[in-house]
């Protein structure tokens, strides 16, 4: 039992300051919801200014608005025929804007919220390690863009990250000590983004960015609970990292009605390779095994294939999109705070043109996750470890509104 009192505590803290980004949401507008992401070098809308900032230089003389918001839900997942997660439904906002042109220099913000994620467990064992870990993170990046020539562009941003979570969980009915934690905490980090765009003939446009690794220092809160008892009431610490992804993308237009985007994603997860948590007070030594050893991640780095297509029809254009998308996390660390695995995303859109300035449309996009199972012996979850594991069901459906606005 004293593992798994201390996987839970190692765990949850892994869940909640990480959970944002194993679970990353990139898209963060209608378009790139419409096309699975694979949305970096054709980029049409103000949303340019998040996924391509280099391409500014080439929209039109106005300003430009665009703003989504995005109904997330999250089924739940199931643990053999033993215990499911809740289900959840997570409300996404993003805001875009893009400066009118100033000589060959444009500048542009984004406010988004690409990682506010949940997971909780009301029945063991997954209780015992994630009864909740909620963590919301909102993304301030303001970015600049240089036309270099005609159509060669290079651009850049600062990312200005703000995330608070949530943790909790409970061992009751699992272990007989009756193991509790609750935790909040939150921290504001730097990081940032390069993009650039080059465009050899008017129908073909090749595309770089790279979105830098964020140490996320959480900081807060800690209450523990060993058989009943208070052990620890105090000030606590944890840095995992926000990992950083390069994208590299092509994308063709035939006849200025249909385009072909297909885009590679690698996000560098292989940083993230042990948990270590820290507090600023004393815990009793014969706790300090169970509480405060640092606990083996090792997350892989990951490949994201992303395919999408752009019809533009009078006055309707419509989006599809296909991803295969990997997940970073190996058997050995797999647990009930992150049950992730392997997924086939598919995705629909289409944008109508109101007015000569404004435009809406909707989006859809699934994320399919893959079973996973991992057999006995495996693992260091000491539950797994003992009974194998079989998780079913998660991944997620997210529905997407969107209105765009150019002056």
């Amino acid at each position: 039992m004293k593992n798994i009192v201390k996987g839970a505590v190692l765990s949850a803290v892994t869940a909640s300051a990480v959970m944002a980004a194993g679970y990353k949401v990139p898209e963060q507008s209608l378009n790139s919801m419409a096309l699975s992401a694979a949305y970096v070098a054709h980029t049409t809308q103000a949303d340019t200014a998040y996924f391509n900032p280099a391409n500014m230089v080439f929209m039109g003389e106005k300003q430009y608005l665009d703003g989504a918001i995005t109904l997330a839900n999250l089924p739940a997942i199931q643990y053999y025929n033993v215990a499911e997660s809740k289900e959840e439904n997570i409300v996404i906002p993003a805001l875009h804007y893009v400066s009118a042109p100033m000589g060959n220099w444009r500048w542009g913000l984004s406010i988004t919220a690409p990682g506010g994620l949940s997971k909780r467990w009301d029945e063991q064992p997954g209780k015992a390690f994630a009864e909740e870990f909620t963590l919301k993170i909102i993304e301030f990046n303001p970015s600049v863009a240089y036309k270099v020539s005609d159509n060669f562009s290079i651009g850049g941003g600062v990312r200005l990250i703000y995330s608070e979570g949530v943790v909790k969980s409970d061992s009751t009915g699992l272990d007989p000590r009756n193991f509790k934690r609750d935790m909040e905490g939150d921290t504001f980090e730097f990081g940032y983004n390069l993009a650039m765009s080059y465009r050899p003939t008017d129908d073909l446009i090749l595309a770089a960015t790279y979105r830098s690794n964020v140490d996320l220092d959480v900081s807060g809160d800690a209450k523990l609970y060993y058989s009943g008892i208070e052990v620890y009431n105090g000030g606590a610490d944890v840095s995992v990292p926000l990992p950083a992804a390069l994208n590299l993308s092509i994308a063709k237009t035939w006849n200025k009605t249909f385009t072909l985007e297909f885009n590679y994603e690698r996000t560098f997860w292989s940083k993230y390779k042990t948990l270590d948590f820290n507090y600023d007070g004393v815990i009793l030594p014969g706790l300090q095994p169970v509480f405060d050893d640092p606990i083996d991640k090792s997350w892989k780095d990951t490949n994201t294939y992303r395919v999408g297509a752009t019809m533009v029809m009078d006055k309707i254009t419509v989006m599809i999109g296909f991803a295969i998308d990997e997940t970073p996390v190996p058997d050995k660390t797999l647990g009930f705070e992150l049950p992730d695995s392997d997924a086939k995303i598919f995705s629909m859109g289409f944008r109508y043109q109101q007015n000569e300035n404004l435009s809406w449309g909707a989006a859809f996009l699934y994320d399919a996750k893959e079973a996973r199972s991992i057999a006995k012996g495996v693992s260091d979850n000491p539950v797994i470890n003992a009974n194998g594991a079989s998780f079913n069901g998660g991944g997620a459906y997210l529905t997407t509104l969107g209105l765009s606005y150019e002056y």
